[in-house]
Parts: structure tokens; C-alpha cells; sequence
């Protein structure tokens, strides 16, 4: 279940002294059991708490010693978090291979407050748009906003992809509680034909509002949705040009393109280069999630995300919850092996959680070049994955408990219920306490034959323990408080990236894919025969796509 920490020579990481102390200090501990040190600190899980921000945060289920988190912030001492901090912060241009400030911090940040970047305060131009917003917000969901026809808006879909749909589809789910149930919120993203039609099988065009999320309105997904979303409502509206400024919006920066479109820039919601993707839901990409549960509550999720922002800025490492996540993260991935980490959120709303979490954690720090462009050679970027519970628990948690893999778990729960009914929540809040107990002491082979188990039965039945968890408890998910949980992720990636000198908010590896797909899109639709020269298996499978196309076509009739 572990392995030996990764060692080099190329990057000055793995030979610092803050990182050659916990090589030394793994070495003692790597078989230490969470039993040991239970039995040994009695008041371990009274001490190793963290509450701030209005989350409580129980890290003492994790292989570590108050040693091993002193030697990990001294790591992070090192590495030059709080500096790094303070400079994403002020607004420095610390995405290096972009030259870009990284200021998701500014999309939340109240009125009054300064941040500079080239010589401006943006936080006025972000509450600018967040006013538009709201006024726009205001009117969808009163009924003065008219389709084309004088019908009200009942249904809203947004198209994008990536951050510009992750975010989105994420907080609608998980504020449904709060949303307008008279209106309906579809998604789409996939360029696979199949989304797009479901999305809007059952909707009636004149009612029906579309918001195109694409800062350049050029993404060749999210524009070929568009442009499909276009034909549709026209065909439905009788052709009438004018229609589509009334049943689309935009959320851009491409003015030329939106009113080429078909769009009035006037209903076009800009945001800015600082702003990454897959940190942009606070945004005005988060249009769909202000119409579904109204501007107020809006503000109040980017309430929370504020919190969590100013807690993370000014908190010392030792009882920053963000950096204790992060830290952690690092002495698992890296000293421990451990390639994913598992995040349970036993609160139905949050099932989209863990998919959004996978673009903010994989795309951030999935890199293996330093910000002074060596290779790295240490690992980089677990994977993170996860289900609600308790669903998980009757699907993959059995490979958790006696599987040969590592795998941290970060469970999340809620205090209160939503939708509070019988004896419900008291059995999620007891499944969830119980998987972090299960994990961390499992069950020994005295305890199965106390049970009376068959001796040839009882290695079957063995639960070794010593898996690690975190668990994040608040009294009941709100706009604020899932703006508390997001920012807590944000904050946590951002560390860990810290740590291992990369840089968390370029994506290059994400491009190669699309200039490749570009090329081969002709090469599929050709009506001849294509050259192609590209590998042999690629030009087999480009070959075969073809065949299998134009098998499904109707073949014309013969005299």
C-alpha cells in the first residue's frame, strides 16, 4: 500500500533540506498505524480540528504526527507559499507561460476593495457586470424579459464546455433547493449530437432562452451547439432573424462575434483574461446559476467563497485549512505513492461535486514541467474522483477498505437536512461518521472470530484500517456554504502547485488534442477519398470512421 518517496537530482525540490527531513521523517513513520496513534494521543481527534470559516475540518485521521505537519508547513515555508499567496493576491502576473494575473480572488471580492492589475482596480469592472447581471437576472425571472413571440422565458439552457459547463451544472445541482422550480435548466457540452438533442427534446422554442458561454466565440464545441441552437429556435420561430436576439445571450468577450451572432452586445457578459476556466463559476458564467436561484443568493455564495479566500490569505499555514489539505495531498501523493484521492460528499445535491473538482484539481496541477521549465521528478497531480454517499459505499468503497491501493478519502456532510424526512439524515450522517471510523481502524482478526466466524473465513473478513480521511462538516449547504467548499478546493490545488513549482492555471496539454481534432475533422467529412499521413493506426481508424459513416446513409435506388 505504500512506496518509497520519488527522488532526483534535476529540481531543487527533492534535494531541499525541508524535503530530505521528511524523507528521513517517512522512513519512522510510513508504517505507524492510525490505531498507534489513537492509543498513544487520547485527545488526538479533539486537537487535530481545524474550525473556520463556518466549516469544521477533522484531519486527525490521517497518517501524520504533529512532527510531519510542522515538517510539511516548513515545506510549504520554503517553497514560498505565503509569499505566492500574498502575490496572486495583489494581482501579480504569476501564471508565467500565459504572463496572466490569476484573480478568481477579484470575482468575489466586496465593493471598496482595490486590486491592481496593469495599473486598474478590477473589482469595480467585476460589480459592474455582476450588476448587469442581476438586472438582467431580475427581469428573466419576472416575466418582463418576452421571447420572440411575447411567451415568458420558462427554460434555460447554457452551452459550454469545461469550466464554462463543469461550474455551472455543478452549482445548479447543488442549489436546486434554492432555484425557481417554474423554470427548467438544461446543460449542454458535448459536441456529440445525442446532448444537445435530449437537452431540448421536450422544450417549446418561443419559451426557451439560450446562454452561449465561450470568452473567445470560437470553441468548436460550445459554437457548433450554438450554431445547432440557432437553426432550432429559427426553424421554430419562423425564420424571423430578430428572434435570436431574444432567445440568446452571451457570456464573452468577442463582441464582434456575438453580434455577428445574431446577439445584442448589450446582453453580452464579459469577464477577463485573469480569470481561468476552471475558476470562472463565480463569473458571469455563472449567468444560468444567478437565473436559477436569483441574484441575493448569488451574492451570498460569493459571500462564502470570500470567507474562505480571506481565510486562506490570512490565517497562519498550522491552522489553514486549505494548506493542511494541500500539504496533505503532497505527503501522500509523494512520500506515501497514493495516485488518487476519493471525495464523498454524503449530500445528494453535491453529486456534480466531485466531477468539477476533476477539471480544478487535474487541470490545474496535471503538469510535469517547473515554472522554470524543468522536468519535474516528483509526482505531480493525483486524480480525484467520487460519488455521493451513500451510493459509493454499495459500489467502489469494498476496494477502499482491502484493496492493495492507497487512496485518501475526503468525506463531506451536513448537519441539517434539506429536505428533512423520518429517520433519513440520521442514517447518512451514521453511514459517513462510520466510513471514516471503518477506514482508519478497521478490523482485526480477533475481532471477526469474536463474531464466531470460521477460522478459514476469518482473512476474507479482515479490514486492515490505517486509510486515511479527512472529514469537512457545516450545519446545512447554502449558497454560502458551497462557496466556502469551492474555494476550499481552489485554495488546497493552489498549494499543493506551490509546493511543486508548476504552474496551476495554464492548460497546454489540452490544446494538442483540438489542433489535432481540427485536422482530422476535413478528413472524416471529405465527400472523397482523403490522403492522409498520419500514423498507421490513425489512419486506419480515420479510414474505418468513414466506412462506418457512410454505411449508415440510405443508398440511392437503382433504375
Amino acid at each position: 500500500m505504500s512506496a518509497e518517496p520519488q527522488t532526483g537530482s534535476q529540481n531543487g525540490l527533492t534535494k531541499s533540506p525541508a524535503w530530505l527531513a521528511l524523507q528521513q521523517h517517512f522512513a519512522k513513520v510510513r508504517e505507524r498505524s492510525l490505531h498507534a496513534l489513537f492509543a498513544e494521543d487520547s485527545a488526538r481527534g479533539d486537537r487535530m480540528i481545524v474550525e473556520a470559516a463556518g466549516l469544521y475540518f477533522d484531519y486527525s485521521k490521517n497518517r501524520a504526527t504533529d512532527e510531519t505537519l510542522d515538517l510539511l508547513v516548513h515545506l510549504a515555508r520554503q517553497a514560498g507559499l505565503p509569499e505566492r499567496i500574498e502575490a496572486m493576491f495583489r494581482g501579480d502576473k504569476i501564471n508565467v507561460t500565459e504572463h496572466r494575473a490569476v484573480l478568481h480572488v477579484a470575482l468575489r471580492a466586496p465593493k471598496g476593495t482595490s486590486i491592481i492589475v496593469d495599473g486598474e482596480n478590477v473589482v469595480p469592472q467585476v460589480h459592474e457586470v455582476l450588476d448587469r447581471m442581476a438586472a438582467f437576472s431580475e427581469r428573466v425571472r419576472s416575466g418582463a424579459w418576452k421571447g420572440h413571440t411575447g411567451k415568458r422565458i420558462r427554460n434555460v439552457i447554457n452551452i459550454g464546455i469545461g469550466g464554462s459547463d463543469l461550474g455551472p451544472v455543478m452549482a445548479y445541482e447543488a442549489l436546486k433547493h434554492y432555484s425557481d422550480r417554474a423554470m427548467t435548466f438544461r446543460f449542454v457540452s458535448n459536441v456529440d449530437g445525442t446532448d444537445f438533442v435530449e437537452a431540448t427534446r421536450d422544450l417549446d422554442p418561443a419559451e426557451t432562452l439560450f446562454i452561449i458561454s465561450s470568452k473567445t466565440f470560437t470553441t468548436l464545441e460550445t459554437m457548433t451547439n450554438a450554431h445547432t441552437a440557432r437553426e432550432w429556435s429559427l426553424r421554430a420561430l419562423g425564420g424571423d432573424q430578430a428572434a435570436v436576439a431574444r432567445h440568446f445571450v452571451a457570456v464573452s468577450t468577442n463582441a464582434a462575434k456575438v453580434a455577428e451572432f445574431g446577439i445584442d452586445t448589450a446582453n453580452m457578459f464579459g469577464f477577463w483574461d485573469w480569470v481561468g476556466g476552471r475558476y470562472s463559476m463565480d463569473s458571469a458564467i455563472g449567468l444560468s446559476t444567478m437565473l436559477a436561484i436569483g441574484p441575493d443568493n448569488f451574492r451570498a455564495m460569493l459571500d462564502g467563497f470570500h470567507q474562505m479566500d480571506e481565510h486562506f490569505r490570512t490565517t497562519p499555514l498550522r491552522q489553514n485549512i486549505p494548506v493542511l489539505m494541500g500539504l496533505l495531498a503532497v505527503w501522500y501523493g509523494d512520500f506515501f505513492g497514493a495516485e488518487t484521492t476519493g471525495v464523498f460528499p454524503y449530500e445528494q445535491y453535491l453529486k456534480r461535486f466531485p466531477a468539477y473538482l476533476q477539471q480544478l484539481t487535474m487541470e490545474s496541477n496535471g503538469k510535469h514541467i517547473t515554472l522554470d521549465g524543468q522536468r519535474v521528478d516528483y509526482s505531480t497531480g493525483q486524480i480525484y474522483w467520487g460519488e455521493p454517499g451513500t451510493n459509493g459505499q454499495h459500489s467502489f468503497y469494498q476496494l477502499i477498505h482491502q484493496g492493495t491501493r492507497l487512496i485518501p478519502c475526503d468525506f463531506i456532510a451536513f448537519g441539517q437536512s434539506l429536505n428533512p424526512l423520518g429517520p433519513h439524515h440520521d442514517m447518512l450522517m451514521a453511514n459517513v461518521i462510520a466510513q471514516a471510523e471503518a477506514l482508519a481502524f478497521g478490523k482485526t482478526p480477533e475481532q471477526v472470530r469474536a463474531e464466531g466466524t470460521p477460522e478459514w473465513l476469518v482473512p476474507h473478513r479482515v479490514c486492515e484500517g490505517n486509510r486515511p480521511s479527512n472529514v469537512i462538516l457545516a450545519e446545512r449547504l447554502t449558497p454560502t456554504t458551497l462557496g466556502k467548499l469551492v474555494a476550499l478546493y481552489e485554495h488546497s490545488v493552489f498549494t499543493q502547485g506551490t509546493i511543486w513549482h508548476i504552474d496551476s492555471f495554464d492548460q497546454w496539454g489540452v490544446e494538442l488534442g483540438k489542433q489535432l481534432a481540427q485536422r482530422i475533422i476535413p478528413e472524416i467529412a471529405s465527400e472523397t477519398e482523403p490522403k492522409l499521413s498520419h500514423d498507421s493506426s490513425t489512419n486506419n481508424l480515420i479510414r474505418r470512421s468513414r466506412r462506418l459513416k457512410q454505411s449508415g446513409k440510405p443508398r440511392a435506388s437503382g433504375p
